[in-house]
């Protein structure tokens, strides 16, 4: 039997024992140390950006860039439906209301019906978008799998109605414009707010561990502060503010400054390991490959096969657990989130791609230490089951 195959696991082949093995030695293992202080600067130059603010997790970041931005009770966030539900469940830590939208072929927000709901459910009066009698403060545009949503678009409509745009690339470090107005802009870079995950199955992991950036330095400092309880006077234990224990560990930054380390190797191999399977699928008329968007560079973070569902009718299930019996492991894309329970009642606009490609979307081997002969596996047997199943 072939060796088993995870979906996306973590590369440690640098100095991150090394790294590690230092901060304990020299006791910094909580939130201060030098190694935090190295990673947002080593981070803040990869993406040319001002600062970044190192935290706990891609949650965190998200819920400090709504803090920041001013979004409270009452007020209402845009948000994906498609998309992991850690990407809406801060809008509600700050008791706002997300409205639901629909994703475009990319996988990412549908940009027309975005534009479509500010101006036909919404009325803008005295500089404010108004959905009913709330405040339309923010959208959170996710760049899924690292491909890059239509963020001239996005911006264009956001600017028009003075409404604050989170980036949430938490899967798409490394993805940048090679076209258009934001030519060389880095995914996360381009909103008021972007943040990013390092999560064990990202393209660099800390353990857990996030970061946020903003286009106002000062916005980052505030949320640097707000991750560290909001501490005005660290002798004296002064507040000001309501804060939180979101700061990144010195530990899980000496992880970050390994990795960080090795990222463009990483992107290199993800595009290399892209375009394999994109070879080994180019003839196959039971699934495709899905591309990423023209003009961008992605990092593809996530790789995605479409099902053709007009000759397979076995479900996502059976595939996955027929694969699992071949010793590969993948996954379903998310259940919807205006389907989940905790948002059955929120306001969901048009949703018609998200429901077709929840049902049709399949997530194959992705790590950046898979081999050649991994990828062929893989694809051979996605191949066969699928031919199976076509034929049954």
């Amino acid at each position: 039997m072939k060796k088993y195959i995870p979906l996306s696991v973590p590369n440690m082949s640098g100095n991150e024992k090394k790294y590690v093995l230092d901060a304990i030695e020299k006791t910094w293992v909580s939130t201060g140390g030098a190694y935090i202080t190295e990673f947002e600067s080593k981070l803040a130059a990869f993406l040319e950006t001002g600062s970044v603010a190192a935290c706990q997790s891609g949650t965190a970041a998200l819920h400090l860039a709504l803090q920041d931005c001013g979004v409270q009770r009452g007020d209402v966030v845009i948000v994906p439906t498609l998309t992991f539900i850690a990407a809406v469940n801060p809008v509600v830590y700050q008791a706002a209301e997300p409205v639901f939208m629909d994703c475009d072929d990319s996988l990412c927000m549908d940009s027309e019906k975005l534009r479509e709901f500010c101006e036909k459910e919404c009325e803008y009066q005295d500089g404010k978008l108004r959905y009913g009698r709330k405040h339309v403060k923010a959208l959170v545009v996710v760049h899924v799998f690292g491909n890059m949503a239509d963020m001239e678009a996005i911006m264009d409509i956001a600017d028009k109605y003075h409404i604050k745009v989170i980036e949430d690339a938490t899967e798409a470090l490394g993805s940048y414009y090679t076209q258009g107005r934001y030519r060389g802009m880095y995914a996360g870079t381009i909103g008021d707010y972007g943040a990013y995950s390092f999560n064990g199955n990202k393209i660099i992991t800390t353990g857990g561990g996030g970061a946020v950036t903003a286009k106002d330095p000062e916005a980052v400092k505030h949320m640097r502060y707000l991750s560290t309880q909001a501490k005005d006077d660290p002798h004296y234990y002064i507040h000001h503010e309501i804060g939180y224990n979101y700061r990144m560990t010195n530990v899980q930054a000496a992880l970050g400054v390994a990795q960080m380390e090795q990222l463009p190797g990483f992107i290199e191999k993800k595009q290399v390991n892209y375009d394999l399977y994109q070879k080994l699928f180019s003839d196959c008329g039971e699934c495709r490959l899905l591309s990423f968007k023209e003009g961008t560079n992605s990092n593809k973070w996530f790789y995605s096969l479409q099902i053709n569902d007009k000759k397979i009718h076995a479900s996502m299930k059976e595939i996955i657990e027929k694969l699992e019996n071949s010793n590969i492991q993948t996954r379903a894309v998310w259940g919807l989130i205006h389907q989940q329970r905790p948002y059955q009642e929120a306001s969901a606009y048009r949703i018609v791609r998200a429901i077709y490609y929840s049902k049709c979307i399949l997530n194959i081997p992705a790590s950046t230490n898979l081999t050649k002969e991994d990828i062929v596996y893989v694809a051979d047997e996605i191949r066969r089951i699928l031919k199976g199943l076509a034929n049954e």
